[in-house]
């Protein structure tokens, strides 16, 4: 049975049973498809802010603020979760917050009349939590389905249906802005706003069914019984009770040391995904309200590719040439990261980004380049390493502890960048944008080189209690 299901032969590939593979293909297909839909429904603001700015009057603190309350939603919702998520099952959750995702963006887009900071908090508050019942879901699952030597890479490829949301709404929200009709009837004015928080929805909607009807929690469920052993735990069943999960991930002593250096790629991920719209219209000129120029369009959708690209490569890398090891690849990228932003922001700081075609198209390939060393460092540290630490009956509380220091330092970054970009931007523009970045990338190389010291002196306790037995 062995021979046919999980063993290694002579090329080091991993063996299973015949359509297990396809099987879990349709799996992931499935799951990443609705989380990629997540991204539409949060994704969809950043489009929007403009002309939220230019009806309400909000400033630029007020509009980083939403966002950074959507992301303490969101990384508090991790951390909860996370926790019932090893509860109920993953599907479960990924069920639970997709509807919740789907009616609280409908709310806001027939109902956000109310132009008030308060108003527009509470409700995109609520998105993020309910949000945050998909990542811990989807981790799950796969935790279930692949082997600690196909997780890093498997997450790269995962990467690729979930970046789909983002490219998907950097495209879609342009035709929405610039107008919808159905022969004679005009169904959305250009230039309206709130229809990018009602069509969204609806693609999630169908994505959730499509999911509930495909995907299966385990290959037990899908008729692969013992397809792929659990290293942590491998006896029957994908749920334990929230004490157990509580306690055994609470006191991982490498799970923190990953979720800190997980706070840094937030702050960069979320703030120059989310600031990317305004930095637009006021650093290069862009009209983004009604005529979104293709240059930005072809920015936008060229930074979640990428992101796929990086997330891809240093996941093979760390299965490749590390055997599962996380944290020198990682460490190595929180590094190149900073040198890269702190190289954008001299050219900031020189002038050359602004509404000429040299200055456009710098501004643009900096962005792209952000987008590929933030996002490296996105799949081995959120999706493979709660893997690897949770295995398949607690990597839901894994990835939600970790990835809530994701949206933390997310929420941090916004609403230092927000107020610094205020006092600063007659003087010096973006600039600081770029130089708080630079900041979080060092201090995401120094996390994971903790990691790393860590690894050592546990593999050294476990080597010396394993000759004294």
């Amino acid at each position: 049975m062995a021979d046919t299901q999980s063993s290694v032969s002579s090329s080091d590939r991993i063996r299973y049973p015949a359509g297990f593979r396809r099987r879990r293909g349709l799996n992931w297909f499935s799951l990443g498809l609705l989380y990629g839909a997540y991204y539409m429904c949060r994704y969809n603001f950043r489009f929007a802010t403009p002309g939220m700015m230019e009806e309400f009057s909000f400033t630029k603190s007020q509009i980083a603020d939403m966002l950074a309350i959507w992301n303490l939603a969101y990384g508090t919702g991790q951390l909860i979760n996370g926790l019932l998520c090893d509860r109920i099952g993953g599907k479960r959750s990924m069920l639970i917050g997709a509807i919740g995702t789907v009616i609280i963006n409908l709310v806001f887009g027939f109902a956000s009349f109310v132009g008030t900071f308060a108003t527009f908090s509470l409700i995109w508050l609520i998105n993020g939590y309910m949000q945050a019942f998909g990542a811990p879901g989807m981790v799950k699952i796969n935790a279930a389905w692949f082997q600690r030597r196909e997780r890093g890479t498997f997450a790269g490829i995962f990467g690729f249906m979930i970046q789909l949301g983002q490219v998907s709404i950097s495209k879609l929200a342009p035709m929405i802005l610039a107008g919808i009709t159905f022969g004679t009837m005009v169904i959305a004015e250009p230039g309206d706003w709130r229809w990018l928080f009602r069509i969204p929805p609806l693609i999630t909607a169908a994505c959730a069914i499509f999911m509930w009807l495909a995907a299966k929690q385990t290959p037990e469920e899908a008729g692969y019984p013992g397809a792929v052993p659990d290293e942590i735990d491998n006896s029957a069943g994908v749920t334990v009770s929230l004490k157990e999960s509580f306690k055994t991930i609470f006191t991982h002593p490498l799970v923190w040391f990953y979720a800190a250096a997980y706070g840094c790629t937030g702050a960069v991920r979320q703030s120059s995904d989310q600031l990317a719209i305004l930095y637009f219209e006021e650093a290069l000129g862009f009209d983004m309200k009604v005529n979104i120029p293709v240059a930005a369009v072809l920015t936008l959708t060229a930074m979640p590719m990428m992101a796929v690209f990086g997330s891809f490569v240093s996941g093979w890398v760390s299965d490749r040439f590390f055997k599962g090891h996380r944290s020198p690849v990682a460490m190595t990228l929180y590094f190149f990261e900073a040198f890269v932003i702190s190289c954008a922001a001299v050219i900031l700081l020189f002038g050359l980004v602004g509404p000429t075609s040299r200055g456009i198209f710098l501004g643009c390939l900096i962005l792209i380049l952000i987008a590929l060393t933030a996002n490296s460092t996105h799949s081995i540290v959120g999706a493979a390493a709660p893997m690897d630490i949770g295995g398949k009956k607690m990597a839901g509380f894994a990835a939600g502890v970790i990835d809530s220091f994701q949206y933390y330092g997310g929420a941090i970054s916004l609403f230092i960048t927000g107020r610094v970009l205020e006092a600063t931007q007659e003087t010096y523009g973006w600039t600081f944008w770029y130089v708080i970045m630079s900041g979080f990338g060092v201090l995401g190389g120094i996390a994971m080189l903790l990691v790393m010291r860590k690894q050592k002196r546990l593999a050294a306790a476990s080597a010396l209690a394993e000759q004294s037995a």
